[in-house]
């Protein structure tokens, strides 16, 4: 993960501005007044199944209106506006793909549904970009999913947007292409474009993005960087896992220091120590072992990942 938050508007100026953006279906809310800026480079979107995600991404592409709020897309309003629509790449998560077609066909149809004057030579480099050119001329029924999604992600850049909207774009890649596509979203964003990527894979996302934004019933309930996040729960502990020689005596000297509210062993032996100041905690440690002549094996801090500090906002 890089930076830990997003440039300030006096720097750089948000691409994507949403405003008290609300959205409901009859007297079902879908997203209640969110409200968040977008800047150059990778921002994640993440939110259980049912949070919204889904519904922003339509009002940020202009495929559906707010009931209360204002969507912008550099400084422009994104509905009905096709002069906007040029700058814009969208990757929807369910579109399918023409297996009848080969790789090439497809990018170049879309190259065409979007008026780029040299569709072939387009078509070629978008190919060539996703690191696709040696079976751009096989039928996309013969790729894998991985494959395809690369192809697709060609054909959503072959216009040469300015910002992505990507909707799970890792779904179904295996590990080898999701490394690739990581990459090449990373090489994406190197070159100046905007990027904004919603996924439930929650891992790859805190590899990815720059920026998080948390959803979670239909409100936003967090952003920035994740460790940011994470810090900001004070008021729950963190866990650290300690794997040593002698747990039980260690056990009964973590006890007594101030940093740690609580001490569980595992069935392993390993133990968990539960701290409100974890850095604190693993200056401590070493000492505290050294005293006991102790054995340190592994200090692990167990919520440091995107995935419980989305468990906790979600609980």
């Amino acid at each position: 993960m890089t930076t830990a938050e997003a440039p300030t508007p006096a720097a750089v100026q948000p691409v994507i501005r949403v405003e008290g953006v609300s959205r409901w279906f009859g007297s079902v809310v879908s997203v209640s007044d969110v409200s968040f800026e977008v800047y150059p480079g990778i921002t994640g979107l993440l939110g259980p199944n049912g949070a919204g995600k889904t519904t922003l991404l339509r009002m940020i592409t202009g495929l559906a209106a707010p009931s209360e709020g204002q969507v912008s897309v550099f400084g422009q309003p994104v509905r009905n506006n096709p002069e906007l629509y040029s700058r814009i790449g969208v990757m929807s998560e369910h579109e399918a793909v023409y297996n009848f077609l080969t790789g090439r066909k497809f990018v170049e149809f879309a190259a065409n549904m979007r008026g780029v004057p040299d569709a072939k030579n387009s078509a070629a480099a978008a190919i060539e970009e996703v690191g696709l050119s040696f079976a751009a001329d096989r039928k996309m029924s013969g790729y894998s999913r991985g494959m395809k999604q690369r192809m697709r992600l060609a054909a959503t850049i072959v216009h040469d947007p300015d910002v992505l909207i990507l909707d799970e774009p890792l779904n179904g890649a295996d590990p080898r292409q999701r490394v690739h596509f990581q990459n090449l979203l990373r090489d994406l964003a190197k070159k100046g474009r905007t990027i904004f990527v919603s996924s439930h894979i929650l891992e790859e996302v805190e590899a990815l993005a720059e920026r998080v934004l948390l959803i979670v019933n239909g409100k936003l309930a967090a952003s920035g960087d994740y460790r940011s996040i994470r810090a900001a729960l004070n008021e729950r502990p963190y866990h650290v896992k300690i794997v040593c020689s002698d747990p039980r005596i260690l056990a009964s000297g973590l006890v007594k220091l101030d940093e740690v509210e609580a001490v569980n062993i595992d069935p392993d032996g390993a133990l968990i120590a539960q701290s409100r100041n974890v850095i604190s905690l693993q200056m401590a440690l070493p000492k505290l072992a050294l005293e006991s002549n102790i054995r340190l094996l592994r200090v692990e801090p167990l919520d440091d990942s995107l995935e419980s500090v989305f468990s906790y906002l979600v609980g």
